[in-house]
């Protein structure tokens, strides 16, 4: 490893390791759903946090854009929401006795956008968000507009079986780099969160890097090499999730109706590429691949009416499917 990469993986590591501290200042027991966040985000992917309400979801998000020093931008999503409430619409302006059309941005043109509860607006309203995820732009009246750079979506959701939610479209879905369910605290987290947040103090976040830095940790990623075998695994992996595929195993032929897209072995990659540097390493291992397969794959796959009946959990799938291509 040349002195130049080895001085680039150690700022990276020190850079990562540093908002990562910060962040925990405020939110408790959440350490690998931090952690998955800034993964996406170095990777500059968006991600789809789950979970009932009340588990800091929110806060983790205003965290991250306290401690990231980013242009920060929330909607509450809601059935009533339009999309021009998301990416701006043409408002008639007078000036000089003339009237003229002009673009009033709306809140997606930020740097980190939280999608509050995204699963609560309709699904037109949902799809505004496709092109603003995949190209960082807004087209409004046959006018493109650029969006900031970087620019990332935290989206929350609450459990699908919630009343009054509306499921995301698959393609949208697709377009998330991870989807992270955030869990319920243990007892000492919870004493913890309570120790924290009862007093008049309320811990300070400082902001500890930047979108300049979130630029070149990504820069950073792409000089990490990937061995042959090591891509040849990831398909594997990728290729089992696929009920035809003749490396399926038992419960995704049973199980799953559509596996994952060549996107998520595309988020596999760039995520495992993060874990290699944060282990250490200048090169990606199988252990890599199988760390980031669960949350780069579980909203990608679309269980078939046996999975849904039955109420298989999307994760031993998954899992499933990674020990089948070890064995292959």
């Amino acid at each position: 490893m040349s002195h130049t990469i080895e001085t680039s993986a150690q700022h990276f590591n020190e850079t990562f390791k540093r908002i990562q501290d910060e962040v925990s200042k405020f939110i408790v027991g959440q350490d690998d759903i931090i952690e998955n966040v800034l993964i996406a985000i170095c990777c500059g992917g968006h991600v789809l946090l789950e979970g009932v309400p009340g588990l800091g979801k929110t806060a983790l998000v205003n965290t991250l854009s306290q401690a990231l020093d980013l242009k920060f931008k929330r909607i509450q999503f809601t059935p009533d929401l339009l999309p021009s409430d998301v990416v701006g619409t043409q408002v008639l302006i007078e000036a000089d006795g003339r009237r003229e059309l002009q673009f009033q941005q709306g809140p997606v043109f930020c740097n980190l956008l939280l999608a509050d509860e995204i699963n609560r607006a309709t699904p037109k309203t949902q799809s505004s968000l496709l092109e603003t995820m995949q190209e960082k732009r807004v087209t409004v009246a046959n006018t493109t507009h650029r969006l900031g750079h970087p620019f990332f979506v935290l989206a929350t959701q609450n459990p699908i079986e919630n009343d009054g939610t509306y499921p995301l479209p698959e393609a949208q879905l697709d377009r998330f780099f991870f989807k992270l369910n955030v869990q319920l605290p243990d007892h000492d987290d919870f004493i913890e969160i309570l120790n924290r947040t009862g007093g008049n103090e309320q811990p300070q976040i400082q902001a500890v890097a930047n979108g300049n830095d979130i630029i070149e940790m990504g820069q950073v990623l792409r000089d990490i090499p990937i061995d042959e075998d090591v891509k040849h695994f990831l398909v594997r992996v990728v290729r089992a999730t696929h009920p035809g595929h003749e490396g399926s195993p038992e419960q995704v032929r049973t199980y799953v109706r559509h596996g994952a897209s060549p996107r998520a072995a595309q988020a596999i990659l760039a995520a495992a590429r993060v874990h290699a540097l944060l282990d250490g390493r200048f090169h990606v291992a199988k252990e890599d691949i199988q760390k980031c397969a669960i949350p780069a794959m579980r909203h990608r796959l679309i269980l078939s009416f046996e999975g849904e009946a039955e109420g298989v959990a999307m994760d031993e799938v998954i899992r499933a499917a990674i020990d089948s291509a070890l064995r292959a």
